[in-house]
């Protein structure tokens, strides 16, 4: 049976449209989750409308105002979203009361150097940013621990999957078996070409999911699976992943995509929070 889309699109009241994570909304009426679209925000083009990247060179007060509207669109105070300066690794920060709110208005104030955020802090929204590539949300919902990590290639091929997991494990007690994960809209098998190069990578942890693409020496990923293995690889049951099939190259009309769009772009955020 085929999987139902389990990010759902939705416009809120402030006409921003959002992707929620509805597959577990519904399940956990204590979680808000989701992927923001582009649509609903006051940029400029290129980055028409609502971009959340402080670094990609639109307006700041903009981008500001564009994350404040989206805390409200989400029932969060807009000090509760908490974001990290993303540099393609596999490092990983554990969001206390004290981190909280970090990078909001200046990407300078962002916590520094780590691809995925864990905390069991009530109205704390983790918040990270995308244009193609993979946003990996995790929730223990025993433990009320919830997590995202952002998984382009390079994250990938370090696996941060599995040291996210390991950290929730290692800090707050999780048991992968409890764990639930979701795979969000992201550039699709169709759209990922890569080189030989990336394949080689991704080889050194992983069998890589790639078919040949048209062009010689090039072949097609699918990140997606590649993700989804090495969760199960983690101890993550495969009954308890959900998984967009929602391309972002495919969909630039709702989602910004660096590939599509020639690198210059916005950025979408992947949101989960605990209500308090």
């Amino acid at each position: 049976m085929r999987q139902a889309e389990p990010f759902v699109r939705t416009e809120q009241s402030n006409h921003i449209a959002l992707f929620q994570l509805q597959a577990w909304i519904q399940q956990f009426p204590f979680l808000t989750a989701g992927m923001t679209s582009r649509h609903g925000g006051i940029s400029k083009a290129p980055y028409d409308s609502l971009n959340l990247g402080l670094h990609v060179g639109d307006a700041a007060e903009d981008v500001v105002a564009n994350r404040s509207a989206l805390a409200a669109a989400i029932g969060l105070p807009f000090e509760a979203c908490t974001f990290a300066e993303q540099v393609h690794g596999n490092e990983v920060s554990m969001v206390s009361s004290v981190e909280r709110g970090k990078g909001r208005t200046d990407k300078d104030d962002s916590i520094r150097n780590v691809d995925a955020l864990i905390t069991a802090e009530p109205d704390t929204c983790l918040c990270l940013m995308y244009a193609d590539c993979v946003p990996l949300y995790f929730i223990d919902p025993i433990r009320q621990v919830i997590a995202v990590s952002h998984a382009g290639w390079k994250g990938t091929a370090q696996n941060i999957v599995g040291t996210t997991i390991n950290k929730m494990v290692e800090h707050y007690g999780c048991d992968p078996s409890d764990i639930k994960a979701a795979i969000g809209p992201s550039i699709g098998e169709c759209c990922y070409e890569v080189n030989q190069e990336v394949v080689d990578k991704m080889a050194v942890h992983i069998s890589p999911v790639v078919r040949p693409s048209r062009n010689p020496d090039k072949y097609m990923m699918n990140l997606q699976e590649i993700n989804r293995l090495f969760m199960i690889k983690a101890g993550i049951l495969s009954s308890n992943i959900e998984i967009s099939k929602l391309c972002t190259s495919c969909h630039k009309d709702d989602f910004y995509s660096y590939r599509a769009e020639g690198g210059t772009t916005g950025r979408m955020i992947a949101w989960l929070a605990i209500r308090g």
